[in-house]
């Protein structure tokens, strides 16, 4: 499973600048919410993904646990799902791939497609939203609608997990931060191509941009303040 633990000159600065380890950990239950991002075939089926990342399939429970702690608890449940549509109007990033790669990638991300279709393991309910995204990250403007939802909603905190956990989760926490949600990154309810990657990338998010605890932390929390 995904753990993280920051070193210590990172923490020594977080506790300086934030004066807690743990700058978000009073979490308001009913002001929170759970963004699960990309966990879809197409990052977890091998048969029809064509980006998977086998880490992904490891972190379900935990994002399950997540789930049903945060409804329990009076907060909201988002899924986000990339969508295709990106290949042609973000046509830089599409340029980068092979033409095959090209090819793949709309396969999978197509409405409709297997690849397209959330991960069956996971405990999606009727009252979730799941909120299409267009760009790696679910909160830059133009391109996805769930900040939008989020306030409408009355959230103000967000727990960012799913896959790739440098790609699409990180850009989606900073960018979640930048528009002031208060924003925690999950480390066993995320998942990376590699460890490294993975522990990097919320290295980089905790030293300055915001919080990152693991499953039994946020459950702990939610329980205690609900």
């Amino acid at each position: 499973m995904n753990g993280f633990e920051a070193s210590g000159t990172i923490v020594q600065r977080v506790v300086a600048r934030c004066g807690s380890d743990h700058p978000h950990a009073d979490l308001q239950p009913v002001r929170t919410a759970l963004i699960v991002v990309d966990l879809q075939n197409a990052f977890m089926d091998d048969a029809v993904g064509h980006a998977v990342c086998p880490m992904a399939r490891d972190i379900v429970p935990n994002v399950n646990r997540l789930a049903v702690a945060v409804r329990a608890s009076g907060g909201g449940v988002f899924w986000n799902t990339f969508d295709e549509r990106g290949a042609y109007e973000w046509s830089n990033a599409h340029a980068m791939l092979t033409p095959a790669f090209q090819q793949r990638r709309v396969a999978a991300m197509t409405e409709g497609s297997k690849g397209h279709e959330l991960w069956p393991e996971l405990d999606v309910r009727p009252d979730d939203e799941i909120v299409r995204k267009y760009r790696f990250s679910a909160f830059l403007p133009g391109t996805c609608d769930l900040p939008y939802r989020l306030h409408a909603r009355g959230f103000d905190t967000v727990l960012i997990t799913g896959t790739v956990t440098n790609v699409c989760c990180e850009s989606s926490a900073r960018d979640a931060m930048m528009t002031n949600f208060k924003t925690i990154m999950i480390s066993d309810a995320s998942a990376a191509m590699t460890i490294e990657e993975h522990n990097a990338s919320l290295a980089a998010f905790y030293a300055i941009f915001g919080d990152v605890m693991d499953t039994d932390r946020v459950i702990g929390r939610l329980t205690r303040n609900g």
